[in-house]
């Protein structure tokens, strides 16, 4: 399995970088990577994400010192409880930005009118109403993660006020228009030569303002519930395998959909077995000399518990593999279909020997006769 990045190397900044410098390496991948400005290329969206995740971490005051002191091992199970957890980084971006968002930057500094497929017409911001998308981190174990298994997991996110049902005014009051930007929700700036467009410091974008806020929610509109749920995880499924539940996330506001729930499985490696990308199992079993030389039948554990009979060719060589098939990882929904086994052959050579191992082994190599002196065998045969 592919060890992460250097975050401080994702960003293109040293170590002693300030937050400013971080911000804006960061904010100068985002631009260039975001999935909005490359549709379809797979290749920048794994950039923007693996520079979200560096910049989430290297910016928070709590994570970067135990980045800097233990790597990655020192972020494992930080956010929500014990099994993992979640975070807003795939949403807000507003901080970084100034505004709405990403997309804002271009539809502000263009009027509104789009630009090389970013921004939009005004009618398309009630997207920014849009709940955020959350993400959990979700620790399981290897076998867990081959045969597939159910998960509870707990989180927290926002849902509508149950007192305003999510106007954020208190009953009996309507919102007012903006008196910013009677209602439009933009006001224009002049820079140089140019007018640009930015969302409305006062409401926000949305074009109206709550003189009588709610007194549960002071306004919001939104407040914090934890949830319980129950999720399935496939057989066959990987480390950073994502898992998206759709409407699980924070509440949209003014109309907007609810934002997703996103599991980012996290496998942990097993003490015996470890897989490769097409689905295949691999292991090693210690076998004697006169197995090795003479061949036998031996009694593998498989992963899931399971004894099964394996047959040792005479002569086998040391570090060679044995193939059992269907013995692998699941790769269809029924669980029917599997990849292989691959099981090493490691020679043991026992350290001690009785007196008749001694006087047996005696004669053997006295009638095998081994060469004194072996020419020398090519580095590359090492790796076999």
């Amino acid at each position: 399995m592919a060890g992460k990045r250097d975050y401080y190397e994702v960003l293109g900044v040293d170590k002693s970088a300030d937050k400013d410098a971080i911000k804006k390496a960061y904010r100068k991948l985002a631009m260039q990577y975001h999935p909005d400005r490359n549709p379809g290329d797979a290749a920048a969206a794994e950039k923007f994400k693996e520079a979200t995740e560096a910049y989430e971490v290297l910016s928070d005051d709590q994570k970067r010192p135990l980045y800097d002191q233990y790597g990655h091992a020192g972020l494992d199970g930080m956010g929500g409880g014990a099994g993992g957890g979640y975070s807003h980084a795939f949403h807000d971006f507003s901080d970084l930005f100034g505004g709405g968002g990403f997309s804002d930057i271009f539809e502000n500094l263009f009027g509104g009118s789009g630009f090389g497929g970013f921004g939009g017409s005004r009618s398309s911001r009630k997207n920014n109403n849009n709940g955020a998308s959350l993400r959990y981190d979700l620790h399981i174990d290897f076998k867990e993660a081959v045969y597939g298994c159910k998960k509870d997991i707990v989180y927290r996110r926002n849902e509508a006020c149950p007192e305003c049902h999510g106007t954020g005014g208190q009953p009996g009051s309507s919102p007012k228009t903006c008196p910013t930007c009677q209602g439009r929700g933009q006001v224009n700036r002049q820079s140089g030569f140019f007018v640009v467009q930015q969302t409305c410091p006062t409401c926000h974008g949305k074009g109206t303002i709550i003189d009588k806020p709610c007194n549960a929610c002071k306004g919001s509109g939104v407040y914090v519930k934890q949830q319980e749920i129950s999720i399935k995880i496939p057989a066959g499924s990987d480390n950073g395998r994502r898992i998206t539940l759709h409407n699980m996330g924070d509440v949209g506001t003014n109309g907007g959909a609810n934002g997703d729930l996103i599991i980012i499985l996290n496998v942990r490696d097993d003490r015996f077995f470890e897989r490769d990308d097409r689905n295949n199992l691999y292991c090693a079993v210690p076998i004697s000399i006169s197995q090795a030389i003479l061949g036998a039948k031996i009694d593998i554990k498989t992963l899931d518990g399971r004894t099964i009979t394996m047959k040792v060719p005479a002569g086998v060589q040391h570090g060679s593999f044995q193939r059992i098939r269907g013995e692998g990882v699941p790769y269809d929904d029924s669980g029917s279909k599997k990849g292989d086994l691959y099981v090493k052959i490691m020679i043991k050579t026992p350290s001690k020997l009785n007196k008749q191992m001694q006087q047996a082994m005696e004669q053997f190599m006295e009638s095998e006769k081994p060469e004194t002196s072996p020419d020398l065998m090519p580095l590359s045969s090492l790796k076999d």
